[in-house]
């Protein structure tokens, strides 16, 4: 059983000083209601879409989140979030991963639920799981963070600034949907590894007129799939927050699961190394091989399933 749940909460102020005027939290839960919960969030392109369901089809997550499976919605009422902001409600500063935990708390409320099992956030989720579990430790029993750290890393803050400032030039041309894909096709660069490339794509000898080249093709099509989906604005915002994200490991005391790709590029393994011997809580770091990189989370589910299964099995 799935369903859409959406609670207004009206004008915010964020903690940067601005506000998010007429805003609305919205969600969607899977599973059995009275189960406990577990809130799974991914990266800035993930959606309250988590698991499968038959009227919208595939989660981004499906192949670990379903009857059974090793987020089992036969025992867990699994909570997926949409984050702010919304396509035609802009803040009138910068967001953060702060202000993504306070409108989680918030849809919390709504929904009459004081306290989560976990949260499993990945990537930009991961990042908000971390806050949430700074600013509202009564909230969360455990949490379970891939892929990211309790701040970035200035290689990719770096790559990021890029993409926002192709994103804007976009916006300043009147283009901004060609902005966002050549920004995507670069995050792409970012997010997988040399090594996927050069195992996926072979550079032979070019004889065509113009020249071709498929791994061209290949980030073509994902930045119109990006550009098809995202509006500029939010990547803006959200592209930002990432680069805003910074937690202190000390202030966190919930038992922590760490997972990471060794082929990481955005959250380096010395990074997640130093966020597991920093944390005030019980920690561990989980790490496997994957020529995806960032991108494992979305791609390495065999070698995440146990642990996630086995992490699950400890939740109450």
């Amino acid at each position: 059983m799935a369903q859409d749940v959406e609670f207004e909460i009206g004008n915010v102020s964020l903690e940067r000083g601005g506000r998010l005027t007429d805003d609305r939290v919205t969600g969607r839960l899977y599973g059995h209601v009275q189960a406990p919960v577990i809130v799974v969030l991914g990266g800035i392109s993930a959606t309250r879409h988590v698991a499968d369901d038959p009227v919208r089809g595939t989660g981004w997550w499906s192949p670990l989140v379903h009857d059974g499976g090793p987020v089992d919605t036969g025992r867990f009422q699994v909570l997926g979030y949409d984050f702010a902001p919304v396509a035609g409600k802009f803040p009138d500063s910068s967001m953060t991963t702060g202000d993504q935990a306070g409108r989680i708390k918030l849809l919390l409320d709504g929904l009459g639920i004081d306290r989560v099992a976990a949260i499993i956030g990945a990537s930009y989720g991961g990042m908000t799981a971390l806050r949430f579990a700074r600013n509202h430790p009564d909230r969360v029993d455990n949490l379970c963070v891939i892929g990211a750290a309790h701040r970035p890393h200035p290689v990719g803050v770096a790559w990021r600034g890029i993409q926002r400032r192709i994103v804007r030039l976009g916006l300043e041309a009147g283009r901004p949907g060609d902005g966002l894909r050549l920004a995507r096709e670069l995050a792409m660069t970012t997010y997988r590894t040399p090594e996927e490339f050069a195992d996926r794509f072979d550079l032979k000898e070019i004889s065509t007129a113009p020249s071709y080249f498929d791994i061209c093709d290949y980030l073509g099509s994902r930045g119109d799939a990006f550009a098809a989906s995202m509006d500029a604005r939010r990547f803006l915002a959200l592209s930002e927050s990432i680069d805003l994200h910074r937690v202190t490991p000390e202030d966190i005391s919930t038992p922590t699961l760490l997972m990471s790709a060794i082929s990481d590029q955005l959250a380096p393994l010395p990074d997640m190394r130093e966020l597991r011997d920093r944390l005030a809580g019980p920690s561990e770091l989980f790490t496997f091989t994957s020529l995806y990189g960032h991108d494992a989370f979305l791609k390495e589910f065999d070698m995440m399933a146990p642990r996630l299964r086995d992490f699950c099995k400890t939740l109450g």
